[in-house]
């Protein structure tokens, strides 16, 4: 799965807390349920419309479904407003 964050250079976006605290965050949680890594890239370019992408690694199409619906996943959509004001969307790769 991964996740785009579009936005300008006005958006919010704190790479430092994204990367040491919400990533650990989503492993943490949803690392029980099928993900087997988080990572994250930011363009080169301050001119790109997207400022981040996370590409989760789940074992199949059913660890995605539930990880997404897990009790904890409250808690990571929660964690989204202390790094950024945009918002996420999530494509499927399957």
């Amino acid at each position: 799965m991964f996740v785009t964050y579009t936005g300008d250079s006005t958006t919010r976006f704190d790479r430092e807390y994204y990367v040491n605290t919400h990533l650990p965050l989503v492993m943490d949680t949803w690392g029980p349920y099928g993900l087997r890594s988080a990572a994250a890239y930011f363009p080169a370019t301050d001119a790109a419309e997207t400022i981040a992408v996370a590409i989760c690694e789940f074992v199949d199409d059913a660890a995605v479904d539930a990880a997404l619906a897990c009790p904890g996943s409250d808690a990571v959509m929660a964690d989204i407003r202390n790094f950024t004001d945009s918002e996420p969307t999530q494509h499927r790769t399957s």
